[in-house]
């Protein structure tokens, strides 16, 4: 007898399973279509002893000292501040957009208050922002969102900016400074020895029991449990009642080239040129030295394992339609990003997991009746 069934060995499923185990000492069955743990953020050394992330760059950061210091019971880190390229015009160029971006574009000499002056100049009013589109024109003028997004957008979503939700190029700043990080968070690292042994530590333990290559359709009316967490795709568990929601996906092709180097910058976004999107070079982001160097083109693709929930307005109300249908489940509750259909950053999907086991606990100690909806992660 498990007291929880888990579906899914991603961040949310085992955050939860180490915290049911080994903080209220529950006993935990953890299950997994694929045959590993650690969800999209698995690493494993390559055929050349190269550590490469099998489904693309996981750069972790956070502002949560809370979620920072959990993960660190698991892993040593190692500092890392990450910086992005784009070929625009056949230059490499920063992204996000900053002061170098503009002069160098440009061929100016701005400092920071002609920088503000400049995109003044040439923003364009847009009352409401509704749209991707709005978002950066109203920021930094149509050129640059042409040079810059809208061609990105285009191959990364399928869509036109202006079809999608503000939120898809809210996430992306834009500096009048000299600041080529991509992220601004207090807490910028990589765990030392990487994802998958950081997963590792995080499941080692005697009340968890971990089945990989198993689909828990299969398994769930033969295994005896108490309650079940699941962290896949919310439309699927209720075989698509309202229909599929959609989502964009990811083809992946990793290559090793003979030479410590390959580019100028851990990822290189290609905006207008080719079919992929962007290349990352793994040695950057893990610090390894090795006299060879892998890398990994990303090819945004319509059909294949669901990544990015795609933030449309339709597609709101359809997944508004599922999550009505998860209070009506009792013993079970969602979390994680394809059972909420948001698109969280890691650091979220721990702060929501953590949110819900304290929920949890809380029932378990005899406290409130917990609701199974899926928790909104922090902000």
């Amino acid at each position: 007898m498990y007291d929880y069934l888990i579906v899914g060995a991603g961040y949310a499923g085992s955050v939860l399973a180490e915290r049911l185990a080994r903080d209220a000492g529950k006993k935990v069955l953890i299950v997994d279509l694929r045959p590993h743990i650690a969800g999209n953020a698995y690493d494993h050394p390559d055929a050349s002893g190269i550590l490469v992330h099998k489904y693309g760059p996981h750069i972790f950061h956070t502002n949560s000292k809370e979620i920072f210091e959990y993960l660190s019971q698991f892993t040593e880190w190692r500092k890392f501040e990450h910086s992005v390229l784009a070929q625009v015009e056949g230059k490499l160029l920063p992204i996000p957009i900053n002061l170098d971006t503009v002069n160098r574009l440009y061929g100016l000499d701005l400092d920071s208050a002609g920088l503000e002056k400049f995109f003044a100049s040439v923003a364009e009013k847009v009352d409401p922002i509704r749209t991707s589109e709005d978002v950066v024109v109203s920021t930094v003028g149509r050129d640059l969102y042409e040079k810059f997004f809208r061609g990105y957008t285009r191959k990364q979503w399928g869509l036109d900016p202006s079809e999608l939700s503000s939120q898809v190029t809210a996430r992306i700043p834009v500096r009048t400074n000299r600041d080529s990080r991509y992220f601004g968070d207090t807490y910028q690292f990589m765990p030392l020895h990487g994802y998958t042994r950081m997963f590792e530590n995080m499941l080692d333990h005697d009340n968890i029991t971990i089945e990989l290559g198993v689909d828990y359709r299969e398994i769930k009316d033969s295994v005896s449990y108490r309650e079940m967490i699941y962290t896949g795709p919310i439309d699927e568990y209720f075989d698509f009642r309202y229909g599929q929601l959609p989502y964009r996906s990811l083809e992946f092709r990793h290559e090793t080239h003979d030479r410590e180097v390959f580019q100028q910058a851990p990822v290189v976004n290609y905006p207008n040129d080719h079919e992929y999107t962007r290349i990352t070079e793994f040695k950057y982001l893990t610090g390894q030295k090795h006299e060879k160097t892998s890398i990994v083109y990303e090819y945004p693709r319509a059909e294949g394992d669901p990544y990015y929930p795609i933030p449309r307005p339709q597609n709101a109300e359809l997944n508004n339609k599922y999550q009505a249908l998860v209070n009506e489940t009792p013993g079970l509750y969602f979390v994680g990003r394809l059972a909420s259909y948001k698109y969280y950053n890691m650091d979220q999907v721990v702060g929501q997991a953590l949110t819900l086991y304290a929920k949890i606990s809380q029932k378990i100690r005899g406290g409130r009746t917990v609701p199974a909806s899926a928790l909104a992660a922090p902000q």
